[in-house]
């Protein structure tokens, strides 16, 4: 892995020494959207607001905790099992699960995009359910009750595994976070109505970078990595069928006089 060397966002709290009982990271999914322009492969990024707990004011891909209601055995599947992705991401089968209906659930919540379908194929008009999707945000609706009674599957195979990042030890909020890739649906729009984003938009992942180098967006490291990785692909096509190897990536972080370095592979 190429080494990064990051500094650390102010208003992360971590502490300088080992933390004697540190936090169990808790199982988050995050979802990488692309879609392919005459300009070349873009990727969906929102700015999320500064009252968020945890990466306030980051420029972040879509994602978040998973919810225990997730691991239900009952949602209709399509694609890859459970088990497959257990298998991929290191993980027990009932979080595979879990982590694949996360996934599915944060990306509808925070960018409107279902990665569902029906006896016809993938859903090509997910507003139609937007009474459901402000359920689920306020988790007044679990994902296999919306499914349920909408008739949808869930799309296990629009999606790809992509890569699995753990917060270091010694930050005080700590996440198990397994990332995903998937295509923009045809006939969906990814949208910015979500009550943790104060903006939302694509980009080519070069000009991303080229936002947070300048200072006009910040990014944590996984983003930046994952963004480093996707400047390399010419097309959505070429992204998904990239071949990973998923290991988990612990930064360290390293105090160096005034400012903290966030280092992703050996100095």
């Amino acid at each position: 892995m190429p080494q990064l060397n990051f500094e650390l966002p102010a208003g992360v709290r971590f502490s300088d020494t080992p933390l004697e009982n540190p936090p169990v990271p808790r199982d988050a999914a995050t979802v990488i959207l692309l879609r392919d322009t005459a300009d070349g492969l873009e990727v969906f990024l929102q700015r999320r607001v500064a009252a968020m707990a945890f990466a306030a004011g980051m420029t972040v891909f879509p994602g978040g905790g998973v919810d225990k209601r997730d691991a239900d055995a009952s949602v209709r599947w399509a694609g890859p099992p459970a088990s497959d992705w257990a298998g991929w991401f290191g993980a027990t089968e009932p979080v595979g699960r879990a982590l694949v209906c996360a996934a599915v659930r944060e990306t509808f919540e925070e960018s409107g995009v279902l990665l569902a379908g029906t006896e016809d194929g993938v859903v090509a008009d997910a507003a139609r359910y937007r009474s459901q999707r402000r359920a689920l945000e306020s988790r007044e609706l679990s994902l296999a009750g919306f499914l349920a009674e909408a008739g949808l599957t869930l799309r296990a195979d629009l999606l790809r595994p992509w890569a699995h990042w753990i917060t270091p030890p010694q930050e005080t909020r700590r996440y198990d976070t397994r990332f995903f890739v998937a295509a923009l649906p045809e006939g969906q729009h990814a949208d910015g109505e979500t009550t943790e984003a104060e903006s939302s938009g694509w980009q080519r992942p070069q000009d991303a970078l080229a936002d947070a180098e300048a200072g006009r967006s910040m990014l944590m490291p996984p983003t930046w990595y994952t963004l480093q990785e996707l400047s390399e692909f010419g097309s959505t096509a070429e992204a998904l069928a990239a071949e990973r190897t998923i290991e988990a990536i612990i930064p360290k972080l390293v105090r160096d006089g005034d400012r903290v370095r966030v280092v992703v592979g050996d100095e």
